[in-house]
């Protein structure tokens, strides 16, 4: 009997390009959804005559219900080594085996300096002023040279941005709940004596930090009401680590001079969501991960993964130990 495999969230369709898929071609079937599925009835609906759910990083919520919905489900394959909103607990009691794959950190690290650059520059309005031919310079940019870069983790992701804010000539400081002097030492930055004082004295904030209990809500009204009004914000972590509703009323009252985000609290945006007439917002569409490389590694081992399952040898076994931001 021939097993069938969903991947979801197959936005640019390129998940059966990047990959070679012939190594199951024999016994596998492989169906790829290029839409986000809005709410579990529908997930369900489509998942119930899979056996293997390929799904791309957090984007996809697996909890217990949904897996209690798909009884021939037997293999999740989850991009990346660490995923928060699947039930694992669930899925042992329902027989489901689940499993990670490579992920590098490159991609955030580029598309955070992307976001930043793009805001300092005003890339994205000078760039519509000549497509358009509106009036010829438009904005004058913020200089990143001898300017202060505060980030909110110093992780693997933390610490590369951090590499490049020093490589512009920035001063860098960093600040997390458990950062200590020897590891801001280790990458050449400054250790922030509170999260408050980073928040005062940056000239750009950017967040690295993993979503959980103490770091939900962290930047919340009064934390944003500490950034200079010429601060930018940028957030390529998760989106529940600012307050969606403080940041676009800073944005719209103008008390920032910018943000840059690639997460969102719903995702794929709603059409009339107010993030997508949000002034001062230099938005991406969850773009973080996404280059050909990790997608090629993503899909790669997916394959691995489902010839090991099959085996009878699962490979890269969820959950793992979570390490930092």
């Amino acid at each position: 009997m021939r097993l069938r495999c969903a991947v979801l969230d197959d936005y640019q369709r390129v998940a059966t390009e990047v990959a070679d898929w012939s190594p199951v071609a024999d016994s596998v079937d492989v169906v790829a959804y290029d839409t986000h599925f809005p709410d579990e009835d529908a997930l369900a609906a489509a998942l119930a005559d899979a056996d293997i759910v390929v799904t791309l990083r957090e984007r996809v919520p697996f909890p217990g219900s949904l897996i209690a919905r798909l009884p021939r489900l037997k293999l999740v394959v989850a991009s990346g080594m660490r995923n928060s909103v699947i039930d694992y607990a669930a899925a042992e009691a329902h027989g489901v085996t689940v499993c990670g794959t490579a992920s590098s950190s490159t991609p955030p690290v580029e598309l955070t300096w992307a976001l930043l650059l793009g805001l300092a520059r005003g890339v994205v309005e000078e760039a519509n002023g000549v497509r358009e031919g509106g009036p010829w310079q438009r904005t004058v940019g913020a200089d990143l040279h001898g300017r202060r870069l505060g980030l909110l983790g110093l992780g693997k992701i933390g610490s590369r941005v951090a590499r490049v804010g020093l490589a512009f000539g920035m001063e860098v400081s960093a600040w997390s709940q458990n950062l200590t002097r020897e590891r801001a030492d280790e990458v050449g930055v400054e250790l922030a004596p509170s999260k408050e004082e980073l928040l005062r004295s940056a000239d750009f904030v950017s967040v690295h930090l993993a979503l959980g209990e103490r770091t939900r809500g962290l930047l919340g009204p009064a934390e944003l009401a500490l950034l200079k009004p010429t601060a930018y914000l940028v957030n390529t972590s998760r989106a529940a680590i600012v307050d969606q509703e403080a940041l676009l009323a800073a944005l719209h009252e103008g008390r920032i001079a910018g943000a840059g985000v690639d997460v969102f609290d719903t995702e794929p945006l709603p059409a009339g969501h107010p993030v997508r007439t949000a002034p001062r917002l230099l938005a991406t569409p969850h773009l973080g991960y996404v280059s050909r490389a990790n997608y090629a590694a993503y899909y790669g081992q997916a394959v691995e993964a489902i010839q090991a399952y099959l085996a009878g040898s699962p490979v890269r076994r969820l959950p793992v130990s979570p390490g930092p931001a």
